[in-house]
């Protein structure tokens, strides 16, 4: 769905004629994918050891079909994921490779690919998390992905800036 998704953001962005402000794709896409995540959200609170703990056996699920995946599919996502950090109740994993990172460089759609890297924010977001996340593939090398509960400690220790292309990163605050 993350493939298919992005290209059908592209795609519609590409066709239509007035070549809408970006702001305008995020709350069709947002509308589109995440009423799962709004379901979701009434059921799992990441301030929850346990819900955040199945999020993390989510993630490594995901990572596992990806590297198995990409011997058949060698330009889709690598994920990588990282223990779970028990003691803090943390969950991590990050990108290595992104088809919609690759796909925007390659087209000229880098002002297009916040629609799809920010909806992360908002998805965590309606599932009572904070994603840190300091980087993507879209502006270096690596998409991270560090998810705690949004009373999480460390979840008021950062703030999200916007990079030049729009993308949201997390910051330390000062």
């Amino acid at each position: 769905m993350a493939i298919y998704g992005g290209l059908l953001v592209f795609s519609l962005y590409t066709a239509l004629p007035d070549q809408p402000h970006v702001s305008e794709l995020s709350d069709m896409v947002n509308n589109m994918f995440f009423g799962s995540f709004e379901f979701m959200g009434k059921l799992i609170d990441l301030n929850r050891p346990s819900n955040l703990k199945l999020l993390d056996m989510v993630f490594r699920s995901s990572g596992n079909k990806d590297r198995r995946d990409i011997v058949r599919y060698p330009a889709g996502f690598i994920n990588v994921d990282e223990p779970y950090d028990k003691k803090e109740h943390i969950a991590r994993y990050h990108f290595t490779q992104c088809p919609n990172a690759d796909f925007a460089k390659k087209h000229g759609l880098m002002h297009v690919l916040p629609v799809l890297c920010n909806s992360d924010h908002y998805g965590i977001g309606l599932m009572h998390g904070k994603l840190i996340r300091c980087g993507t593939c879209g502006n270096g090398d690596v998409c991270d992905y560090c998810v705690v509960g949004d009373k999480h400690p460390l979840a008021s220790q950062y703030e999200l800036v916007s990079d030049e292309n729009g993308l949201l990163l997390s910051r330390k605050k000062a």
